[in-house]
């Protein structure tokens, strides 16, 4: 059982599905280990290369195995389908991963380190909050305009007005009504709080880390962008150049072609929404402040404003910041020329 050339893992909560394939890539073994047994297991074999499908838990299983002496790859879930052969049960499912880990072109998951993970977990908690406290302040809207009382989208008006609409006695309020808008309006600034700290705790984690702090000073990453990109990407070591980390995020234009002709249509939208979502957000903000600047980065921006429109430059800005920000993770100076240039980065 120690001649294996690789041992593939199908992960699971209690049971898992391992196979292991010899030097001619033939099945060893393909059976179940329960998981009070795996770690027993992996410890007698000889240092080899282990592959898991890239999910939950498979992080964790990485670091350790890694720790024992062996080299880890995580192999992304969609490469691992087109490798099931007949029925999709553990078994195959095994023997996929391990044929997916074999294909050449294959690009592997990093292992995420224990500081990116609660990173990453602090940014998934502080979206759950925002997704919550959006939906109060929609229903709140919603029940004031029941009452013919009409609140901006901006959630600081709605902050604003709620206590000065409940303390008029000329609003048409019920007793009920006013006792149910003002649970709801302390749930919002109960959920307003926890965001803001959580902001805090990112700002405060960042101060520590010196890739976000120099990844913070490209145009339009804050402290929210910097955490999220070193959250999910490491040090860019999985990308050779930074077009490679754009394209993954789902910042690059997709294309069909037939016949030796393609044609460019909108954004892949591919990769992480939400940092995608944030990367666009951060790039309409730095469009927002070059309109009377003459800088080259915003001269730039003019020109792609007036020639392309406010919203594809949005993208092709966030295209931009993302390949900037590759070569900062990879630890390189930053060039603000590269940024202006007409060609890409």
């Amino acid at each position: 059982m120690n001649n294996n050339r690789l041992i593939s893992i199908d992960l699971a909560k209690n049971t898992f599905q391992v196979c292991g394939l010899n030097q001619a890539n033939k099945v060893n073994f393909n059976r179940k280990i329960t998981r009070a047994k795996l770690t027993a297991f992996i410890q007698q074999q000889e240092s080899t290369l282990i592959a898991m499908e890239a999910c939950g838990s498979s992080n964790y299983w990485g670091r350790r195995f890694q720790s024992m002496g062996h080299q880890v790859k995580l192999v992304p879930a969609q490469h691992v389908k087109p490798f099931v052969k007949g029925n999709k049960n553990d078994h195959n499912d095994a023997l996929a991963i391990a044929e997916a880990a074999l294909r050449p072109n294959i690009k592997f998951v990093p292992i995420k380190s224990t500081q990116q993970q609660d990173l990453q977990m602090v940014h998934r908690i502080r979206q759950h909050y925002v997704k919550q406290k959006n939906a109060v302040a929609n229903q709140l809207r919603a029940y004031l305009l029941e009452y013919g009382i009409v609140i901006p989208k901006q959630i600081h008006y709605l902050i604003k007005k709620v206590p000065e609409l409940c303390a008029l006695e000329s609003n048409n309020f019920s007793s009920l009504a006013k006792e149910l808008i003002q649970e709801l309006y302390s749930e919002l600034l109960e959920l307003q709080d926890k965001i803001t700290e959580l902001n805090q705790q990112i700002a405060h984690q960042n101060s520590q880390n010196e890739i976000c702090k120099q990844l913070q000073k490209l145009p339009g990453i804050g402290p929210l962008i910097a955490s999220a990109l070193y959250s999910a990407v490491g040090n860019g070591s999985q990308f050779t150049k930074g077009r490679q980390m754009s394209a993954w995020i789902g910042l690059t234009p997709a294309h069909f072609g037939t016949g030796g002709k393609n044609t460019n249509v909108d954004t892949t939208k591919k990769g992480d929404q939400y940092l995608r979502t944030l990367i666009i957000h951060g790039a309409r903000t730095v469009v927002t402040w070059t309109a009377n600047k003459t800088d080259p980065l915003s001269l730039w921006i003019q020109r792609l404003v007036a020639k392309r429109g406010k919203r594809k430059t949005y993208v092709a800005l966030a295209n931009k910041l993302t390949r900037a920000a590759w070569h900062v993770l990879r630890g390189e100076s930053f060039n603000m020329e590269k940024i202006t240039a007409k060609q890409s980065i």
